[in-house]
């Protein structure tokens, strides 16, 4: 017993030390790590041909189109929209395709409770809001009463 306890004291001391050097090595990785931020800018040519004609010239104008209510929000926007099957499929193609081309926006959609419509937000680093008003315009514009 006597012998033990050395050795089980070392070998918890060892694995504290080993234990500590990761995590300081791991934390100083984190803080060194530089994030570097895309610029405000569409990149159409993240997508392929036929997934960009499909993304700006159908997709897009199908969802500007099916808007119940635009809010504004301090770092961007919330759609209301639709809540069916097919509304929700193309908003999700859409966000993966904007993903691609817009990656400073965090975007969000989301299905409320008891089958209430679709929301898709879209904000970002400060500077996204005013880049969505000067790129986006169509989305922002009022929703006519007459639906």
């Amino acid at each position: 017993m006597r012998t033990a306890l050395p050795v089980s004291l070392a070998l918890i001391s060892a694995f504290c030390s080993i234990f500590a050097t990761a995590s300081a090595s791991a934390a100083q990785s984190i803080q060194f790590a530089k994030v570097v931020e895309s610029p405000f800018a569409c990149d159409t040519l993240a997508l392929e041909p036929v997934a960009r004609k499909r993304h700006f010239d159908v997709l897009g104008p199908e969802i500007v189109k099916k808007r119940l209510a635009v809010e504004e929000l301090p770092d961007g926007y919330e759609f209301t929209l639709p809540n069916d099957k097919v509304t929700y499929d193309h908003v999700a193609e859409w966000v993966n395709g904007e993903r691609a081309c817009c990656p400073f926006f965090d975007i969000s959609l989301r299905a409320t409770a008891e089958h209430g419509p679709l929301k898709l937000r879209v904000t970002g680093r400060p500077g996204t809001k005013a880049f969505m008003q000067s790129d986006g315009a169509a989305w922002l514009k009022p929703i006519l009463a007459s639906r």
